[in-house]
C-alpha cells in the first residue's frame, strides 16, 4: 500500500546517499527543448555536474538517455510521424548527435562517456545478455559513463521495449544497481493528475504497486517523450522485483541530483531485498539447468568459501548448451551443491576440464573469463 515515508531507509536523500551503484533514466521531455530544435545544454551540463559529484563520492553511475528520435527528426528534417521507418532513420541520425551532447555534458569533469545500443534480445537471450553486462562492468571499472538508449535503429514494433523506463530497469537489473533514478517532468507519484487536480495528493513512499495502479497518471504533457507514470511504475515494478529500489523525481529544474540529496519531493518505491540476493534466488529456483558439471573436493571446498569455479576444479560436463545456461554443480558423490550461469558453452567446457586459467586461451584460441562459473553468478544449495 502507499505510505507515509518513516524509516531512514524510505527517503530519497537517504536512498541516494547510501547507494553503491546508481541507473539514471533522463526522457526525451526533459532533454530536448519542448519544440524538437534542440538539446538544453544548460540544464545537461547541471547533470552532468551531478553526475561528477555522485562518481566523487564513490558512486558508479550507468545513465539511459532518450532523446535520438527528437534529435535526429530535426537534423534530417521529418515531421513527427508514427511510422517505424521514419523512427529508425531518425534514430540513427540522432544517435551521435545524442552522444556528442553527453560528451560536452561530462568533459569539463574528464569524465569519458560510452556509447551503448541495447535491443529487448539483449535482455532476454542469456548470451547476449552476459555480453552487455560484461561490457557494462568493464566501462564502470575504467570510469566512464555508460550511456544506454534502445536501438530504435533496427528494433521493431513488436520486439522493441516501447520506452526507455522499463529499458532502464533491465539495465539496472542487469548490472545489479541498488537504486533506479527515473526522472519525469512531476515529482512523483500522485492520487490524481496534478496538473487537472488541485486536490491531488502526492504519495512519497510506496511499498505495493498494485495498491497505486489506479492512481498513474496517463501519457506525459510533453510532445517530445512517449513514456508517462504508468510506465515509470512498470519500471518501478520490474527494479523492486530483483531488489532495487526506484525514485521517481521532477527532473526539469537544474540540478535534479543535487536536489533530491537537499531533500526534493520525491516518490519512493521500495526494493524488495537485495539485486545480488534477488538475482541468486532467480538462479537457483527459476532456471533449469541445461547441464550438469562435476567438480573434486577442492572445488567444493573453495565454492564454500565463497569463490568461483575455475577450469582447473572442474572433472566432467554433461549435456549441450550454449554460454550463460544455468549449470548444476555436483561434487565428487554426484550431490548437487550449487548452480550457477556458465561463463562458457558445453564444447569449451570439454576442452579446458582440469587446467589452469592461465592455459585457456592456449586451449580455446581465445582469451575468454577466468572462471567457468563467476560466484557473482553461483549460489550454492
Amino acid at each position: 500500500m502507499a505510505e507515509r515515508a518513516t524509516l531512514l531507509e524510505e527517503d530519497a536523500a537517504a536512498l541516494l546517499a547510501g547507494a553503491r551503484r546508481v541507473t539514471l533514466k533522463i526522457g526525451s521531455s526533459l532533454l530536448i527543448d519542448p519544440d524538437g530544435s534542440d538539446v538544453r545544454r544548460d540544464w545537461l551540463a547541471s547533470v552532468g555536474d551531478d553526475i561528477a559529484a555522485l562518481r566523487g563520492q564513490g558512486r558508479q553511475v550507468l545513465v539511459v538517455s532518450s532523446g535520438a528520435v527528437a534529435l535526429g527528426r530535426r537534423h534530417l528534417g521529418l515531421r513527427a510521424s508514427p511510422r517505424l521507418d521514419h523512427k529508425q532513420a531518425a534514430a540513427a541520425a540522432g544517435q551521435a548527435l545524442l552522444m556528442q551532447a553527453w560528451e560536452r555534458a561530462l568533459s569539463p569533469h574528464r569524465v569519458p562517456t560510452a556509447q551503448l545500443l541495447l535491443t529487448i534480445d539483449d535482455s532476454e537471450q542469456r548470451r547476449r545478455w552476459l555480453n552487455a553486462r560484461a561490457t557494462l562492468e568493464v566501462l564502470l571499472a575504467q570510469g566512464a559513463l555508460p550511456v544506454i538508449n534502445e536501438n530504435d535503429s533496427v528494433a521493431t514494433e513488436e520486439l522493441r521495449y516501447g520506452d526507455n523506463d522499463r529499458l532502464s530497469a533491465r539495465c539496472a537489473q542487469m548490472i545489479q544497481s541498488d537504486l533506479l533514478i527515473l526522472l519525469s517532468d512531476v515529482d512523483g507519484l500522485y492520487s490524481a493528475d496534478p496538473r487537472r487536480d488541485p486536490a491531488a495528493r502526492h504519495i512519497p513512499y510506496v511499498s505495493d504497486i498494485v495498491s497505486v495502479e489506479g492512481f498513474a497518471a496517463g501519457a506525459t504533457a510533453s510532445g517530445v517523450g512517449t513514456g508517462g507514470m504508468r510506465t515509470k511504475l512498470a519500471a518501478a515494478s520490474i527494479a523492486q522485483a530483483f531488489g532495487c529500489a526506484t525514485i521517481i523525481a521532477r527532473g526539469h529544474d537544474p540540478n535534479p541530483i543535487s536536489r533530491l540529496s537537499s531533500g526534493a519531493q520525491a516518490t519512493v518505491v521500495a526494493a524488495r531485498g537485495s539485486p545480488a540476493g534477488a538475482y541468486k534466488q532467480w538462479i537457483a529456483a527459476s532456471l533449469a539447468p541445461a547441464g550438469t558439471l562435476s567438480i573434486d573436493a577442492g572445488a567444493v571446498k573453495a565454492l564454500s568459501a565463497g569463490k568461483s569455479l575455475l577450469p582447473a576444479g572442474a572433472r566432467q560436463i554433461e549435456g549441450r548448451f550454449h554460454r550463460g545456461a544455468c549449470l548444476s554443480v555436483v561434487d565428487p558423490a554426484g550431490r548437487e551443491v550449487a548452480r550457477g550461469i556458465t561463463s562458457y558453452a558445453s564444447d569449451e567446457i570439454r576442452t579446458i576440464l582440469g587446467c589452469g586459467s592461465d592455459r585457456i586461451e592456449e586451449k580455446l584460441g581465445f582469451r575468454g573469463p577466468d572462471e567457468l562459473i563467476h560466484r557473482n553468478d553461483l549460489v550454492l544449495l
